[in-house]
């Protein structure tokens, strides 16, 4: 039976519906707002498996290139593996769902939302949360939602709430947020150097849509929701809990708090192994050696965090706004065009810039319809930043690590009439121990001055963290440069991005309901001061753009009249191509009469753009040119002054006093220095050798 549920959005129907469509899933709804369309669905396994200590929850959101009635572009005329957009929508329906799911289920999830239709004024991603959520809630896979997400933006001091795409070309804050009805969860977006106070605002303005988008899938799981499945049993406990851990406690109270993220992990392998040891017969039982380790994990979470409340005192000896020592370097590779080394405690980037031409810009080929960008950040995750072994991939942690890095840059980075190079930055983590997408946003700025971006501010990023006593919040502490383990046992964490003047960059999970604004705008205020006190360590190593890397294109730009370009192209391009082989460059025109001249080197691009201001100038009576001697006649000498515009010098021009014949001063291929005296009537130009005038 087809059950549907709708609601007005700004003017427009948002409809629920299921029951018509993917009738065999444990859940499916359509969800449509305006001609955009998503279709998610929800699968779980038929096999639960007993004691699992996570969820096993994959979201795979896709976008199909028929919904907005285009072919896929290159050879393969088919959706292939997930473009960095989907990935991305995938990580943000992801996040704030992935806790309400029961470990306990024992059940691998799969969660599909398709974008099946999109106008072009409603963007897909925000449906496709509401619609991953709706067929969770209505399925009988057990679900502490529903969630629902909503995009925010700001402009001209006003909110706006899923801002269209044309409103979000012109807005200065747009971040997505996601929760349930009792608070939100999850934060991510990017602005141009908005204030806390700005940001605190539209997370209160999302809230109100969050609950009403939250209690509309209510009214559906009502109309069509199944009865929830059984969650596994625990069989079996732990054997001799309470001896082990009276055993363990005070012995972990300095395994924990050892210096070093080596050592630590170290110091606590050693406890367990030494404890282990005693009950190891109890403990060749899988299951019981599973409860081992989950006891020294709670152990562990349980001392750490009633340090932080109790004594102000963190597991590497900081305070709670201490940041570790920092140390910048500019430079720090011979041959690239921008390089920087930033070290943070455990954590270290390897940020590099390289400048290239119009034609390195990346072209995306979405359902939106195709664009490019001049602007690319990559990061890398090898798994020797964390002493591992394992295979060099890129993965959606990367790339979402990579997104909020280059969102926190791109505001500051120069529009393309300023700065007309296509820039990419690639972060190598060469270690990690706390927030390395920070640290790449760090170091990217510090290699983006030291290629010679001339960045418009400059930018840092700090990680933040929370750790509460309880729902009440009576103790709570915030944390300044979290490492791995405070993200991991926390409550939040939030990475932060911006300049002195304001916020650009914003990432924020949250793992507790409720959490007051009052905490919210503390912990933003403590942001602030981290992230200036970072720009004042970057500002001493470099705090604006060197002169650009002799290694790098030589790119520059001029004006012609926009009836000139046709010349300079002439007939199939025939003009440009030739000036592209003869000076060993790229050359681009746009409709506004921009030309833009990239050569490998300074001298051949000031070659070509002499030659293309020849060809586009007109010829100015009065003007010296400095023109080549192209072919010599009785009467005179045929001139080239500018790329194939020649005139005539007279026999009597070439002299003061009289001469026999002309090859008696010229030859063939001579450059000397002519002064243009007339354009006649015909167009024809009059030459006279500048010697001849001046009386050489």
């Amino acid at each position: 039976m087809v059950q549907r549920v709708t609601k007005q959005i700004g003017g427009q129907e948002l409809i629920l519906e299921t029951g018509k469509i993917g009738k065999q899933a444990n859940g499916c709804v359509y969800a449509q707002l305006g001609g955009t369309s998503v279709i998610a669905t929800v699968c779980a396994s038929s096999e639960a498996r007993e004691g699992l200590d996570f969820v096993p929850v994959t979201v795979e959101y896709n976008e199909k290139f028929y919904a907005a009635g285009k072919i896929p572009g290159g050879f393969v005329k088919r959706e292939g593996r997930p473009k960095d957009k989907e990935i991305l929508v995938s990580r943000l329906i992801d996040r704030p769902m992935r806790p309400l799911f029961e470990s306990a289920f024992g059940r691998e999830i799969q969660i599909v939302p398709t974008c099946v239709s999109i106008d072009g004024v409603n963007p897909p991603d925000i449906l496709a949360v509401l619609a991953a959520s709706a067929a969770v809630s209505i399925s009988d896979i057990p679900f502490h939602g529903p969630v629902a997400g909503v995009r925010v933006g700001y402009l001209d001091g006003e909110y706006i709430l899923n801002p269209t795409y044309s409103q979000m070309e012109k807005i200065q804050l747009e971040i997505v947020v996601a929760g349930t009805k009792d608070g939100f969860t999850m934060v991510e977006g990017g602005a141009n150097e908005v204030s806390e106070e700005v940001m605190l605002g539209a997370l209160e303005k999302a809230q109100g849509f969050i609950t009403e988008m939250c209690l509309l899938q209510e009214e559906l799981v009502k109309l069509a929701g199944k009865e929830k499945l059984p969650l596994v049993a625990v069989s079996s406990v732990l054997e001799n809990a309470e001896a082990i851990r009276a055993e363990a406690v005070p012995l972990m109270q300095e395994a924990c708090f050892q210096k070093g993220k080596m050592a630590r992990g170290e110091a606590v392998k050693a406890v367990k192994r030494q404890i282990a040891e005693k009950y190891a017969g109890q403990l060749e039982d899988e299951a019981q050696s599973r409860l081992f380790n989950a006891l020294f994990d709670d152990i562990q979470y349980d001392l750490l965090r009633s340090s932080i409340l109790e004594k102000g005192l963190r597991i590497d000896g900081r305070g709670t706004e201490d940041i570790r020592p920092i140390t910048c370097e500019v430079n720090v590779l011979p041959r690239p065009h921008g390089s920087a080394l930033f070290t943070r405690g455990e954590t270290q980037s390897l940020a590099v810039t390289t400048l290239g031409t119009a034609m390195d810009e990346q072209v995306y080929d979405d359902i939106e319809g195709d664009r490019s960008e001049n602007f690319i950040l990559h990061y890398n995750f090898p798994p020797y930043s964390v002493g591992e072994v394992g295979k060099l991939s890129t993965g959606r942690r990367e790339i979402g690590h990579g997104n909020l890095a280059r969102r926190s840059l791109a505001p500051m980075i120069p529009s393309r009439s300023e700065f007309p190079y296509t820039i990419r930055v690639v972060s190598e983590i060469l270690e990690s121990n706390g927030s390395s997408s920070q640290a790449s946003t760090c170091g990217g700025c510090l290699s983006l001055l030291a290629a010679g971006v001339p960045m418009k501010k400059m930018v840092a990023g700090i990680a933040m963290g929370l750790i509460t006593d309880g729902p009440q919040y009576k103790k709570y502490a915030i944390l300044s440069d979290i490492l791995g383990e405070e993200d991991h046992l926390g409550d939040m964490d939030f990475k932060v991005a911006g300049t002195r003047d304001g916020i650009t960059g914003f990432q924020m999970d949250i793992k507790i309901a409720g959490v007051s604004m009052d905490i919210m705008r503390r912990a933003l205020e403590q942001a602030r001061r981290g992230r200036n006190h970072i720009l004042d360590i970057m500002e001493k190593c470099i705090s604006k753009p060197q002169p650009i890397s002799p290694y790098a294109p030589k790119i520059d730009t001029m004006k012609i009249d926009v009836d000139k370009i046709g010349a300079l192209i002439g007939p199939g391009g025939k003009n440009i191509k030739a000036l592209c082989q003869q000076y060993n460059v790229t050359i681009n025109t746009d409709d506004d009469g921009t030309v833009t001249i990239y050569g490998k080197t300074g001298a051949s691009t000031d070659a070509a753009k002499a030659a293309v201001k020849g060809i586009c100038e007109d010829p100015e009576p009065g003007t010296i040119y400095q023109g080549t001697v192209k072919s010599i006649k009785e009467f005179g000498a045929f001139i080239e002054i500018l790329p194939g515009k020649e005139g005539l010098c007279h026999i009597s021009k070439l002299s003061r006093s009289r001469i026999e014949k002309v090859t008696d001063v010229l030859h063939e291929g001579q450059v000397i220095p002519v002064k243009l005296l007339e354009v006649d009537k015909m167009g024809r130009l009059n030459l006279s050798y500048i010697d001849a005038i001046e009386g050489k």
